[in-house]
Formats: C-alpha cells, sequence, structure tokens
C-alpha cells in the first residue's frame, strides 16, 4: 500500500444531506389544504479524498452532485452529516471568526465562466479581489505581479489583465476563473463542471492546465460532471450519484472495466465506442423519478434490468464489497 494512502484522507464526507422546503407559501398551504413539500436534494452521502488525488461525482442531471458540490465550500447548511478538511470540522470553521483561514484552503471552479465573473471588472481586479479580501497583499505592484503570475500560470498573458470578461472567449474565461480560484493558493478546488459549457477543443485545453496545476501544486480536486470521458481523463475514483445518493464508488480503472451497479452499468453502455461502430448500444431506460416523490426502496428500481420484490420495498445498505462500495442488493 503506497505511503499516501496511508494517510488519512484530506476531505472526508460523512452522511451529508441536504433538504430544501419547496412548499407552496404557508396561505397557501392553509387555504388549499396543501401538505409541506420536502425535496431531499442529497440524501447520506459519503466519501473521502486522499491529499493531491482527484474524486469524479457523475449523475445525470438533477441527482444532487452541485448540491454536494456547494456543501463542501459551505454556499450551503447541512441538514445532516458533516465534513472534516484535514482533521478540522469544516462547516463549524465556516461559522467560526476563522472562516476566511478555512475559506483559503477550499475554493470553487463554477460551471459557467459567463455568469461567475462580474463584466464590470477588469481581470486585474477579478483575480485581485481574493488577494485583497485575505489581506495577503496590499501593495499594487506587488499585486500586479502576483496578478500576471497566476494569469500566466493558466497560459494567458500579463498583457490581459487591463482586460474585461467579455473580451475572452469562453475557454480564456474558465481559465480567468480557474487563476482566480487558485489566488489564495488553496488545497482544496471544488470543480462544478468546469467545462460543460466548452467547445470539446478547448475543454482539453482547460483540462490539460488543471491536471499541469493538480502535479505542480499537490491540489486536491473534487470534480463534477456528467461527461464519462471527461471524468475517465482526471479522475483517481469516480462516484456515482442516483436521486441524491450515492450508488457506487471505486477506483477508476475498476468502475470502467468492471462496473457492478447496473446504473454505471446503462451510463456506460451509452457511451459511443470507436470499435463499436454500427453495433446497436443499449438505450438509457426510463426517466429520473420526480424527486419529490421518489421510488420506494431502491431508488432506481423503476428503470433496473434486474428488478426484484426486494428492491421495491427495502433500500439498499451502503456496503463495500471487494474494494469498491455499492449500493445494490444484487452485488454479491
Amino acid at each position: 500500500m503506497s505511503e499516501r494512502m496511508t494517510e488519512p484522507a484530506l476531505v472526508v464526507a460523512h452522511d451529508l444531506a441536504k433538504t430544501f422546503d419547496v412548499s407552496a407559501p404557508w396561505l397557501n398551504r392553509l387555504l388549499e389544504g396543501k401538505p409541506r413539500q420536502l425535496l431531499h436534494a442529497v440524501d447520506g452521502v459519503s466519501f473521502e479524498i486522499q491529499r493531491g488525488q482527484t474524486l469524479a461525482l457523475v449523475g445525470e442531471s438533477g441527482c444532487g452532485k452541485s448540491t454536494v458540490a456547494r456543501l463542501l465550500v459551505g454556499l450551503y447548511e447541512t441538514t445532516r452529516g458533516g465534513l472534516s478538511f484535514d482533521g478540522q470540522d469544516a462547516h463549524a470553521a465556516f461559522k467560526s471568526p476563522d472562516a476566511k483561514a478555512m475559506r483559503k484552503r477550499i475554493q470553487m471552479i463554477f460551471q459557467d465562466p459567463y455568469a461567475s465573473l462580474n463584466p464590470r471588472w477588469t481581470v486585474e481586479a477579478i483575480i485581485g479581489e481574493p488577494l485583497h479580501e485575505h489581506g495577503m497583499i496590499s501593495d499594487a505592484a506587488e499585486l500586479q505581479a502576483r496578478v500576471a503570475e497566476l494569469l500566466q500560470s493558466v497560459g494567458l498573458s500579463a498583457l490581459d489583465m487591463p482586460k474585461y470578461p467579455h473580451q475572452f472567449s469562453g475557454g480564456q474565461r474558465q481559465r480567468i476563473s480557474i487563476a482566480r480560484a487558485l489566488a489564495t493558493a488553496p488545497e482544496f478546488l471544488v470543480c462544478d463542471e468546469p467545462t460543460s459549457a466548452l467547445d470539446v477543443s478547448v475543454q482539453a485545453q482547460v483540462l490539460n492546465i488543471m491536471k499541469d496545476l493538480q502535479r505542480k501544486r499537490g491540489l486536491t480536486y473534487l470534480f463534477i460532471s456528467h461527461n464519462l470521458a471527461v471524468v475517465r481523463h482526471v479522475s483517481d475514483q469516480v462516484g456515482v450519484m442516483y436521486l441524491g445518493r450515492l450508488v457506487e464508488l471505486a477506483d477508476k480503472h475498476s468502475l470502467f472495466s468492471n462496473p457492478q451497479h447496473p446504473y454505471t452499468r446503462m451510463l456506460l453502455d451509452a457511451i459511443p465506442k470507436m470499435h463499436d461502430t454500427g453495433k446497436a448500444r443499449t438505450p438509457v431506460q426510463g426517466e429520473v423519478p420526480n424527486p419529490l416523490n421518489p421510488p420506494s426502496g431502491c431508488s432506481f428500481h423503476p428503470r433496473c434490468p434486474q428488478v426484484t420484490d426486494r428492491c421495491k420495498t427495502e433500500r439498499p445498505a451502503w456496503r463495500e464489497l471487494k474494494g469498491i462500495k455499492i449500493a445494490c442488493h444484487l452485488a454479491i
């Protein structure tokens, strides 16, 4: 076993849950006799990420991936469960006077580079803001030098500092977002579909930059995506989410070569393969159930080709099996 794997994990999420109250206003409920409605966006998600590693979360839209991301960086408060970062309770730290110290170590790259950058600010102001906010640099010349260094680290030029976001392409904007996230020298980056809004060729450039930065700086990533080809390129471990729960968690090679959960197999079967040209592919069956009214038992059972009566009534436990973690009654 490698020395890295024997060290305590940098990020430990335990039984993370987030419930949103999506009920109609109180008066409407009273007059129309409607009950309260609760949306269980994340329901008992647990995982660990070793320092310098990448865990990718995949799943269809609405499965709770982005909610997990926002829970990890403190944008949402947890309904249940907790997050340990480097042995410290991160959510307690986010609420304490030392919150800035924790936020300095955990940063986030958002999905849409067109929405996440202030259009009224120059690139220098955007990337320099975290340095000002955390009191890391106060001298103007030193600030400019640091911003220039950050821009160069993501493949841009110091000459871009006086420009505005609208003067850049989508890929360049995402590089600016990455530079901003790196400004505080964080150890953990939460990446919420950072390449999904980009062209395929630009995706590859941004992903290669992120991989290079990880090697040079020893960064730890949580990488959220619905693109399994991207996940295969960047991840060390992969977690598959369905309707707010993790259904399978394994190292990348095991998951892609020998998926155990029926949902994981369904996702992988849907990927076009070059050597299978002309061969009929199994389409993804059915639709994701309404999260406000999830199925009983295993939430995947209405779409599962191997469903049993037990699946319809009993929720599968999260357990470890042959080096992977899985929530499925059929896994042996």
